[in-house]
């Protein structure tokens, strides 16, 4: 009875999981619509997004997918994460463990990924349109301009990356410390086994 309860508790999480993957990738969808927009005819962008709604403007529909996207993105990762390892077993020399090392993790690589988005499409319209940088960046509120907003982002990727990049690095090497040589694993184990130990996940399992 308890195998089954916790095979139907996975299944009810994974299912949860799955769901805000979708909305996830439909709020990009409509992010990114909306910036292809705002890019090549930024004269349009206070028309409905969708004439079945007629008040919501094409520019408030932007914004209000990018919130969900980091909302959704968040959880979906943090989910994915906690579903791929068994985070009760991780050795006490990592930095962070638990949820606290999933929330985080989840957190950075929203951010960079969200980030850079905002970067390539700032980056877009300083070509298309440059006097833009130096108006507000949205309709609803008077600051940060364009441009402000491509430095911030900017400087929130490179903060993200580096926060990635010292988690699994951090983690791999605490891993390391408590396992077999890496030249026994590599022996013993196909070439996903290989990089999730790399990575620094000891416990490969279908994390897809």
């Amino acid at each position: 009875m308890c195998v089954r309860d916790s095979f139907a508790r996975e299944r009810i999480w994974l299912a949860i999981e799955s769901l805000m993957f979708g909305a996830e990738y439909s709020a990009v969808l409509c992010w990114g619509s909306v910036c292809l927009l705002a890019s090549f005819r930024p004269d349009i962008l206070s028309m409905p997004y969708w004439s079945g709604i007629r008040h919501l403007r094409s520019d408030t529909c932007g914004i209000l997918a990018f919130f969900l996207i980091v909302i959704f993105l968040t959880c979906s990762e943090f989910l994915r994460l906690r579903r791929c390892a068994d985070v009760t077993t991780r050795p006490p020399t990592t930095i962070f463990t638990g949820w606290i090392s999933a929330a985080v993790f989840s957190a950075a690589e929203t951010t960079a990924i969200l980030a850079t988005g905002v970067v390539v499409y700032l980056s877009i319209n300083s070509i298309t349109h440059p006097v833009t940088l130096e108006r507000q960046a949205t309709h609803l509120i008077s600051w940060p301009s364009e441009g402000t907003l491509r430095v911030i982002a900017l400087f929130l990727c490179g903060c993200s990356v580096a926060a990635l990049r010292f988690l699994k690095t951090a983690r791999s090497s605490g891993l390391k410390n408590h396992s077999l040589s890496p030249a026994i694993i590599s022996l013993s184990s196909g070439p996903r086994t290989r990089m999730m130990h790399d990575l620094g996940d000891d416990t490969p399992r279908n994390c897809d």
